[in-house]
């Protein structure tokens, strides 16, 4: 019986070294996929690193690139600024010298029409004409003159 004991040992034990040798072969194949597996991770993250140095590099550029235009907005804005102000300042003026001018040409007419009404004789200036004029009123009178 001791012999049958051992034998049954025996092959129960040749039967583990197989389970056992069949399982390391198939650990071996695993770890031989995980090594392959490790290359191409080790490859990934060499890549992964890669990218974002790139990243990076490109952020610090975009940012300098957007710092440089927002300075030159913000210069082209209070450029914009001072020419709204003075064009503002130039629209005020022409308003106020187009209704001088309005009232001149008014006036003129009046005098054009009474002076068709009546022999030619001069016309004395009004009080007003003794200040100084712009260049433009005295071309404007001249020329309302050369009309009649």
């Amino acid at each position: 019986m001791i012999a049958i004991a051992q034998w049954t040992l025996e092959i129960l034990l040749a039967v583990l070294l197989v389970v056992t040798l069949w399982y390391a072969i198939r650990l071996e194949r695993r770890l031989g996929v995980l090594r392959q597996d490790k290359t191409a991770l080790e490859a990934l993250i060499a890549g992964f690193n890669e990218a974002t140095a790139r990243a990076d590099t490109a952020v610090l550029r975009l940012r300098g690139a957007a710092e440089d235009a927002g300075a030159r907005v913000a210069s082209q804005v209070e450029a914009a600024e001072r020419l709204r102000s003075d064009l503002q300042y130039l629209a005020e003026r022409a308003e106020t010298l187009a209704d001088r001018l309005d009232a001149r040409v008014r006036e003129a007419r009046g005098l054009a029409q009474a002076e068709q009404r009546t022999p030619l004789r001069p016309v004395p200036e009004p009080a007003e004409a003794a200040r100084v004029r712009s260049q433009a009123e005295r071309d404007l009178l001249h020329a309302l003159r050369l009309g009649r």
